[in-house]
């Protein structure tokens, strides 16, 4: 069974940083066709804003762009965020999500973790 575990949320003060961590089971995080980070603030669509593939290429979104750091660690079967500079308009709930084979459009989600950026 395909789960997904997010992590490592919490209250920040502009300018601090985070490291989101996704905890994945029933597959492996390095075979996953893709694997990306979404978030969605209250009241807005979830949006993408950073994904990883199977051959570890990265994409970013361009408000986020070097803002944030999208990795995995195939020992510990875990995808990270990084994220450095946050903002008050980074507060929302972020979401780990696969897509396991390149044939499936199928994506996995998990529950979210919260994140909240103070000015």
């Amino acid at each position: 069974q395909v789960q997904l575990v997010e992590s490592g949320g919490g209250s920040v003060q502009a300018g601090g940083s985070l490291r989101l961590s996704c905890v994945a089971s029933g597959f492996t995080v390095s075979n996953a066709f893709s694997m990306a980070w979404h978030r969605q603030a209250p009241g807005k669509e979830r949006e993408a804003l950073a994904s990883i593939d199977s051959d570890g290429s990265t994409t970013y979104a361009g408000p986020v762009k070097g803002r944030l750091n999208i990795s995995k660690d195939n020992a510990k079967n875990t995808l990270y965020l990084q994220m450095n500079n946050l903002k008050p308009e980074d507060t929302a709930m972020y979401y780990c999500a696969a897509r396991l084979y390149w044939y499936s459009t199928s994506w996995y989600w998990g529950q979210g973790t919260q994140v909240t950026v103070s000015s």
